[in-house]
C-alpha cells in the first residue's frame, strides 16, 4: 500500500495545490465538487451528489459482505484574504483554503483510488465529501436531508490536520475530542447624550464594558475548574461621534464547552446576568442565542479501530490514544450524534516545520508531505473494519 500510494504522491499534491488555488466557501463548492465527482467515476465508483446542495457521496462495493462505512472529507474554504505568496496561492479574492479542507479533500480522494485498484476489503465504503464546514453546518444538513438513510454505515469517521503535531503522527481520543459551539448576538439599548453631559443619558458603552467583565465570573466563578468553557465576546459595536454618547450597541462572541448542563447553564446565567446588569444602569437587553455545533464525541470501539489503524501505518509510537480535547467546533459532531464513529487528527508539522502555522491563519498552508501517510489511514481503516473473509 505504502508504495503504490507514495508513487502517487506528485499528483496528489498537483490536485491539492489545484484545491488550494480555486476556494470556495459553504455552500458554493462547485468547482471542488466537480473536481471530487469526476475523479471518483474515473475509478469506476458511483457517485450521488445534491446532498447539501454541493455534496458529494461515492461508493465502492467489493466481495459479497453488505456491511457499510463512511469515511467523510470537508471541501469548503474560509471568508480569509490569503498572504502566501507561493504559485499555488488563492485566485479568489478574500477566500483561501486556511483550515486545510484541500488536504483533507485530496487524502481521501487517494485512499478512493486505492481501494477501487485494490478492491482488497470486503462489504461498502461510502466516501462522503461534505461542504460548509466552517460555521454553516453542511454536515448537519447532510444528516437532516437524509446521508444514513440513503447511505447506510455503521459506523463513520473523520479526520483533521493539526499544525504543532509533528508530520507522521496522529492523535485521538475517546470522548469528546471538540467542544460544542453556541453564539450569541446581544443588544443593550441606553439613552444617548451628549458626550459633555453624560448625566442626562444612559451610556451603553459603560453599560457593555461592565458586563463584559462580569460575564467572565460565569467562567471563572459558577463552572467546576474540572469542567471546561471558553466566553469570548469577539464583537463590540457602538457609537458614531467623538462627542455623542451612542443609543444602542452591539455584542456578540462564542461559547466553547462540552457538557450538555454546562452549555445549558451558560445559556441560561449569559442572559440572566446581562438582563440584571442593564436593569442596575438603567438599560435593556436583548439577546439572540444560537446553538450551532454539538460537541464532536467519539465512541469506545470506534476510537479504538481508528487508532489501531493509525498504529499500522506510523506505528505505536507515534499515535497519542490520550490527546487532550481542544475547544475548536467541527459539524462532523452532527454525524456522530447520528451514527457511532471516531474523528481523529493527524499532524500537520511542528516547530519550524512545513505546516507548523495554525489553521484560520493568512499564512497556513496544507503539508503535502502527509497526504500520503493519510491516504494510507484512510485505506487501511476501511481494510480493518471490511476485512477479506479467508
Amino acid at each position: 500500500m505504502a508504495d503504490q500510494l507514495e508513487s502517487w504522491k506528485d499528483d496528489l499534491t498537483a490536485l491539492r495545490r489545484d484545491i488550494h488555488a480555486h476556494p470556495e466557501t459553504a455552500f458554493e463548492e462547485f468547482r471542488t465538487a466537480d473536481i471530487v465527482a469526476e475523479r471518483l467515476e474515473s475509478c469506476g465508483i458511483e457517485v450521488h451528489r445534491g446532498l447539501a446542495k454541493t455534496g458529494v457521496v461515492g461508493t465502492l462495493k467489493a466481495g459479497t459482505g453488505n456491511r457499510a462505512i463512511g469515511l467523510r472529507a470537508d471541501m469548503d474554504a474560509l471568508p480569509i484574504e490569503e498572504l502566501n505568496d507561493f504559485r499555488h496561492r488563492s485566485t479568489h479574492q478574500g477566500k483561501m483554503h486556511a483550515c486545510g479542507h484541500d488536504g483533507h479533500t485530496t487524502m481521501l480522494l487517494g485512499a478512493a483510488r486505492y481501494l477501487a485498484e485494490t478492491r482488497d476489503f470486503d462489504g461498502i465504503v461510502h466516501f462522503i465529501f461534505q461542504p460548509a464546514e466552517e460555521n454553516e453546518g453542511g454536515g448537519g444538513v447532510m444528516v437532516e436531508e437524509g446521508l444514513f438513510e440513503q447511505f447506510p454505515c455503521e459506523g463513520v469517521y473523520g479526520m483533521h490536520n493539526m499544525p504543532g503535531l509533528e508530520a507522521g503522527h496522529f492523535a485521538v481520543r475517546e470522548g469528546p475530542i471538540m467542544a460544542a459551539f453556541d453564539r450569541f448576538t446581544v443588544h443593550i439599548q441606553g439613552k444617548g447624550a451628549h458626550a459633555a453631559l453624560p448625566h442626562t443619558g444612559v451610556d451603553p458603552i459603560v453599560v457593555g464594558a461592565h458586563l463584559v467583565t462580569a460575564w467572565q465570573t460565569l467562567v471563572s466563578r459558577t463552572t467546576d475548574p474540572i469542567d471546561s468553557v471558553v466566553l469570548s465576546v469577539t464583537k463590540f459595536h457602538g457609537g458614531d461621534a467623538y462627542n455623542v454618547i451612542a443609543d444602542k450597541i452591539e455584542l456578540g462572541g462564542t461559547i466553547r464547552s462540552f457538557r450538555a448542563d454546562t452549555r445549558d447553564r451558560m445559556e441560561r446565567q449569559l442572559r440572566e446576568m446581562g438582563e440584571r446588569l442593564c436593569e442596575s444602569f438603567g438599560a435593556a437587553f436583548e439577546m439572540r442565542y444560537d446553538r450551532c455545533y454539538p460537541a464532536t464525541v467519539n465512541t469506545g470501539d470506534e476510537t479504538g479501530y481508528a487508532a489501531a489503524a493509525a498504529t499500522k501505518v506510523v506505528g505505536a509510537e507515534n499515535v497519542d490514544t490520550k490527546t487532550p480535547p481542544l475547544m475548536g467546533s467541527e459539524d462532523f459532531a452532527f454525524m456522530l450524534q447520528a451514527r457511532p464513529g471516531c474523528y481523529i487528527l493527524i499532524g500537520n508539522g511542528a516547530g519550524d516545520d512545513a505546516g507548523a502555522c495554525m489553521v484560520h491563519n493568512p499564512h497556513y498552508d496544507f503539508n503535502d508531505d502527509i497526504l500520503t501517510t493519510g491516504a494510507r489511514y484512510w485505506a487501511q481503516l476501511a481494510q480493518d473494519l471490511l476485512p477479506v473473509r479467508a
